[in-house]
């Protein structure tokens, strides 16, 4: 007992500090970012791609800007696959620590490399997001608890000497030695490959355990809290009464809250973060407040593409100075791993400037615009979000997918929806819906005014239907996301030619 007091009034004390400190790079935050910027330039000066680009005749953003284009993951193979052959000095300095791999959609798997001077910034990052909770909190119950990471296998593969794998088993191997022996699943369950036979096991180690803490992104906790849950006939709250918190990242929390909520059966403390590959980029530093810090000292210089320049030939490149609030922009990295002006894919939202706070609104290639309307994820999610403060329901899934040629009248939007509850009037919801996406995006309201589209239609799909469908790609568990927009009929013809997902 007196341990445990120990060890909580320890990490009070040690969050209190961090948070105190940390004030300093959010005031700081622009010149930090071009400080940064020069610094990483001068040290990659040498490389192949230093000397491509002309590092030596940078000296402020606009050198940078004028010498390294904005690039995709294909502009990099050619540096990347030298490096696989154990090349040196190609994107940075030496050789990369790791490479994380991942799974593209358009370039098949992707060696993100991680330098040695990236990956504690990774660490440090989810770090600091618990301690700013425990400081706001003034609560550490936690830390005497188990902690569970739903997270990838931390088996790694050799390539000429770098380390690869998926990010989540990477960082495994740099958990704090004061966090290994509470940390669930065990090695052994953990490179489990088969992702259902994974969660069965994690539930056979964790169902009697004093769980505290649970990591993962949505769609897997949901996974594991229904198979808990099924098991023990009871809601997570009386399976683990000390539950405190839960972090995740990966993909907005919203769309999945109510479901957890329910499967929990109380309302729990949630932090979001922002993590990939490429850096970790921000995370909530307070649990009652919408957006996430953006990290402006963590190896990471960022630019920023306005969404409506961003399919130009040359787009504007913005820097922090230049953005504005609520406005949507592809996001573009610079690391100290050796990814220049990189594309990463993600569309955020500024929602303050002081400090820098974003959301992550949607992807640059996860959207729907088959009619110029140009609908992303953040306008599909809020819609739905407020559509269901009106008309209740419990959505677990969804996907959104244009019908460009039906069989009769107009074309329109179609919504594939995996109900936990269903509402009670569905033309109710299917206007609602409707009217909640034309007052978030003014080009879908135009044509639906001008007669070019009809009103959204909602397919309903059976229970687990998107998980029938991760398991046919073999999209199942990891990090592994589904997207809820598309501009084609891939997922939803999956739906429509698989009868039983359908409900008639």
């Amino acid at each position: 007992m007196f341990l445990d007091i120990l060890k909580k009034n320890i990490a009070k004390f040690w969050a209190k500090s961090f948070v105190k400190s940390s004030r300093k790079f959010t005031h700081n935050a622009i010149s930090d970012q071009e400080k940064l910027m020069l610094e990483m330039v001068a040290k990659a000066q040498n490389t192949q791609f230093g000397k491509d680009h002309n590092f030596s005749q940078i000296h402020n953003i606009e050198d940078f800007q004028r010498h390294i284009p904005v690039c995709d993951y294909e502009s990099f193979r050619p540096y990347i696959e030298e490096i696989k052959t154990g090349k040196k000095d190609v994107l940075w300095p030496g050789t990369p620590e790791y490479f994380a791999k991942t799974s593209g959609t358009t370039s098949g798997s992707k060696y993100i490399p991680i330098s040695y001077e990236a990956m504690p910034y990774q660490i440090a990052a989810a770090r600091s997001a618990l301690l700013f909770y425990i400081a706001q909190k003034n609560n550490a119950d936690f830390v005497n608890g188990k902690m569970i990471f739903l997270q990838g296998s931390p088996e790694l593969t050799d390539i000429h000497g770098i380390k690869a794998g998926r990010l989540s088993g990477i960082v495994a191997h740099h958990i704090p030695n004061y966090l290994q022996k509470n940390r669930l699943p065990s090695w052994e369950t953990n490179v489990i490959d088969d992702w259902e036979a994974k969660v069965d096991k994690i539930v056979e180690e964790t169902e009697k355990e004093n769980m505290t803490l649970i990591s993962g992104i949505p769609p897997w906790l949901i996974m594991y809290f229904e198979k808990l849950c099924d098991k023990h006939h009871k809601k997570i709250k009386d399976i683990f009464p000390n539950l405190q918190l839960i972090v995740t990242g990966g993909v907005n929390y919203e769309p999945y809250r109510d479901k957890i909520d329910h499967l929990i059966g109380r309302k729990i403390d949630i932090i979001q973060t922002y993590p990939a590959s490429e850096g970790f980029f921000a995370y909530q530093n307070n649990y009652q407040e919408d957006g996430l810090l953006l990290l402006t000292n963590h190896g990471i210089f960022y630019e920023f593409i306005p969404q409506e320049d961003f399919n130009q030939p040359n787009p504007k490149r913005l820097t922090l100075k230049d953005i504005e609030l609520n406005k949507d922009y592809a996001l573009v990295l610079t690391t100290n791993s050796g990814l220049w002006a990189y594309l990463i894919g993600d569309v955020i939202r500024f929602i303050s400037k002081d400090p820098y706070k974003i959301v992550v609104s949607g992807r640059t290639k996860h959207y729907t615009s088959a009619f110029g309307e140009h609908v992303i994820a953040y306008e599909v999610e809020e819609a739905l979000r407020l559509t269901l403060e009106q008309i209740p329901a419990q959505v677990s899934e969804f996907h959104l997918a244009p019908e460009v040629t039906p069989k009769e009248g107009l074309p329109y939007h179609e919504w594939f929806i995996e109900f936990e509850e269903e509402p009670s009037d569905m033309e109710a919801f299917r206007n609602t819906l409707d009217l909640e996406l034309r007052q978030k995006n003014s080009y879908y309201d135009d044509l639906i005014t001008g007669n070019i589209l009809q009103k959204l239609k909602i397919t309903r799909l059976k229970k687990n239907a998107f998980l029938e469908y991760a398991k046919s790609e073999g999209k199942l568990g990891g990090q592994n996301k589904i997207p809820r927009l598309a501009n084609d009929r891939k997922i939803a013809d999956f739906f429509h030619q698989s009868e039983k997902d359908l409900i008639q």
